[in-house]
């Protein structure tokens, strides 16, 4: 089956307002930055956004936040982004903050199926309020439930027209749990390939996740790096 969508425009033109969306990435390493591009310039609202973070305030997911398309954040991290503070201080954002952990084995539980699931992340905190707790082995657990979005926005390096997506190194990050965890994939590859091209063993994401491939066009590979930190030199005679 071809799943390719001609352009990312296309791809993303079916996400209706208030709808639950995934999406991939780490920071700005790995994000589907062509796809939120897209999903911006369709006009959908009131999205509810299931992400590590938010971008940054002029990046990411941190365009659809600014033009006040996002009603809620879940997340584990929520730094970098100052409009994401006010919006949240203001009361115009909901936020629900999850362990990391949590949240990737939350997105992969959606993906596989399973309803829901004991851990021991949160025990004892905030994050435990109004959740059921179990007493396994003499140590105390939450029950944390799957999470399922309507649309996931991921990216790779390779992907084939049926849908297999390759990954580069840490880009990988959160990008197949969130694929796991939508009912329609949408997934931006940097290259794509023929059926066949991408040996079985470098594949990371099988096409039965993904429902929708577009290739990024060249002039819209761009890649941001959130920090720059270089090294001083502290010699004396300024030499290496």
């Amino acid at each position: 089956m071809d799943k390719t969508a001609p352009t990312p425009s296309q791809a993303v033109a079916d996400i209706p307002t208030g709808a639950t969306l995934a999406v991939g990435g780490f920071g700005l390493c790995g994000i589907p930055s062509t796809l939120i591009s897209a999903l911006l310039d369709q006009g959908a609202t009131g999205l509810c956004v299931v992400s590590n973070n938010c971008g940054v305030d002029d990046w990411g997911l941190g365009l659809l936040l600014g033009a006040g398309r996002i009603a809620k954040m879940t997340s584990s991290y929520v730094g970098e982004n100052k409009e994401f503070a006010r919006q949240y201080l203001a009361g115009e954002l909901e936020v629900e903050l999850l362990p990391q952990g949590t949240l990737a084995e939350s997105l992969r539980a959606g993906g596989l199926g399973i309803p829901a699931y004991y851990t021991p992340a949160g025990v004892g905190t905030s994050v435990a309020e109004g959740k059921e707790t179990r007493v396994i082995d003499g140590r105390e657990y939450l029950l944390e439930h799957a999470i399922t979005a309507d649309f996931a926005l991921v990216r790779a390096a390779k992907g084939d027209r049926h849908g297999n997506l390759a990954f580069h190194a840490s880009a990988r990050n959160f990008n197949p749990v969130v694929a796991m965890a939508g009912r329609v994939t949408v997934a931006e590859v940097e290259e794509l390939v023929e059926p066949g091209a991408l040996d079985p063993d470098e594949i990371h994401l099988p096409g039965v996740f993904v429902q929708r491939v577009v290739e990024v066009p060249p002039d819209q590979r761009e890649k941001r790096i959130e920090k720059r930190t270089v090294a001083v030199d502290t010699t004396e005679n300024g030499a290496a």
